[in-house]
């Protein structure tokens, strides 16, 4: 059985920052590639940022210049670095890992607002 688990997450002004963590446990192995996916109430989900086992990154262009995405992968943890947010980043975040199939978390929600 595998484990997503998503901390980091709470309400920041704008302007703010937070630091996402994602760390996947149990019976997995050789994680390809570590992603952060978003999904605000009444829109799809969304992709924000994703890396590879080798450390290479893409993001979202709404991402880009903002949050920078990196990963442990002795600890089998990605984070998301999430600098100068703006209330349109009010969202659930999520993790999913790429061993495999592909596993989600829960969610962890950001809220940014004044």
């Amino acid at each position: 059985q595998v484990q997503v688990v998503e901390s980091g997450g709470g309400l920041v002004q704008p302007g703010g920052s937070l630091r996402l963590s994602c760390t996947a446990s149990g019976r997995i192995f050789n994680i390809n590639d570590m992603g952060w996916y978003r999904q605000a109430p009444g829109k799809q989900r969304e992709l924000v940022a994703v890396i590879t086992r080798g450390g290479s990154t893409s993001y979202a262009n709404f991402a880009k210049g903002r949050f920078t995405i990196s990963r442990d992968n002795v600890k089998n943890t990605v984070y998301l670095q999430m600098n100068s947010l703006k209330p349109e980043d009010t969202a659930v975040y999520l993790c999913v890992v790429a061993s495999g199939g592909n596993y989600w978390g829960q969610g962890t929600q950001v809220t940014v607002s004044s």
